[in-house]
């Protein structure tokens, strides 16, 4: 009954990887929904030095494995906002979370930096995808 670990699976996103030092786009993988009905998009935040950056967060969706039919999803598609999933410099060692409850099978994530210019960023960021069609869903995560 109280068994969640069986029902989820993990998807990584966004890596960790050393200090990011510009505005370059940090764009995740694309993730595969099939077989799932709920997914969770899990963004985490490191301690950011830049004094005056913000980080934009935009979803794209499509039916192509590749995304060659990418769109941005209707609001009606997101259980929360792009703009709460958003944050600031100051926001440093804190959480953000997405729900997508649209009907297409593919989705990628970007965070866009903007102001970075004089620190470091760190983030990465995880699917978690729920009601999955098959259970107990592999350990450790494929």
């Amino acid at each position: 009954m109280r068994d969640i670990m069986n029902n989820l699976h993990t998807v990584q996103l966004i890596a960790p990887v050393a200090a990011r030092t510009d505005n370059t786009a940090i764009v995740s993988s694309i993730i595969d929904l099939r077989d799932y009905d709920s997914v969770m998009l899990a963004i985490n935040i490191g301690t950011n030095t830049d004094t005056d950056a913000t980080f934009a967060v935009t979803l794209e969706h499509g039916d192509d494995s590749a995304l060659s039919d990418t769109a941005a999803p209707a609001t009606t598609d997101l259980v929360g906002t792009l703009a709460l999933a958003g944050y600031a410099f100051g926001d440093d060692n804190e959480t953000r979370k997405l729900g997508y409850i649209g009907i297409k099978r593919y989705l990628r994530m970007t965070i866009t930096p903007t102001g970075n210019n004089s620190g470091n960023i760190f983030v990465s960021a995880l699917a978690i995808l729920g009601h999955p069609g098959n259970k107990p869903t592999a350990n450790p995560p494929q």
